[in-house]
């Protein structure tokens, strides 16, 4: 009886979910090519499961944590970088992360999907693979059709400072996932790893 109390509770909180997003629709739709000296990756969310939950990324390379934004259903961000390795992490009931190797001058694409947690939807992200073995390809129809079908959303002042407010909780879960994360295998690792000819 008790875990169908907390299933029936799990169910409906994915339904009612967090707050509408406090991002906004960009004016320009268009993703922007780089230029030689940055990298550009797009999170992309196209699927309405969990679709009242929010996803915030974030870049976590080195010791810094940058917000990068909150990631609704049927939306994408895109964020420009400096080339080389970076470290990436989604939060919402948990965290979970993805690694990086970007060059200059490419655009980088990556899938944030969610799944059910103990109380709410949690989410990862996985690399859109430029040919090679990968779930998600960028030259399919499949990601083409998502790619189009969500919207490029930004920052607002509410959304960075909803992040600045939050940052406690952010890094604690970052501390406690990490962990989690370097107990992977390599082989897991790679699987969760954008690579430098995965640009476009």
């Amino acid at each position: 009886m008790r875990s169908k109390l907390l299933m029936l509770i799990a169910a409906m909180l994915l339904a009612t979910g967090c707050a509408s997003s406090k991002m906004i629709d960009s004016a320009q739709q268009e993703l922007i090519t780089p230029t030689a000296d940055k990298a550009q990756i797009v999170f992309l969310r196209p699927s309405m499961f969990g679709g009242a939950i929010q996803s915030s990324v974030f870049d976590v390379t080195g010791d810094d944590v940058e917000f990068i934004g909150i990631l609704s259903a049927g939306k994408k961000i895109a964020y420009t970088v400096e080339p080389g390795k970076h470290m990436f992490m989604v939060v919402s009931e948990a965290a979970d992360f993805m690694e990086a190797e970007l060059r200059g001058g490419k655009t980088y694409f990556a899938m944030v999907t969610a799944r059910m947690g103990a109380w709410k939807a949690r989410f990862s992200m996985y690399p859109v693979r430029n040919g090679g073995p990968g779930e998600y390809q960028y030259g399919s129809d499949r990601f083409q059709g998502w790619l189009e079908s969500t919207e490029l959303s930004e920052n607002t002042p509410a959304s960075r400072a909803w992040a600045e407010e939050n940052d406690s909780s952010i890094r604690g879960k970052q501390l406690d996932y990490e962990t989690v994360w370097k107990q992977k295998s390599p082989a897991a690792l790679a699987e969760r790893t954008l690579n430098p000819d995965d640009g476009v």
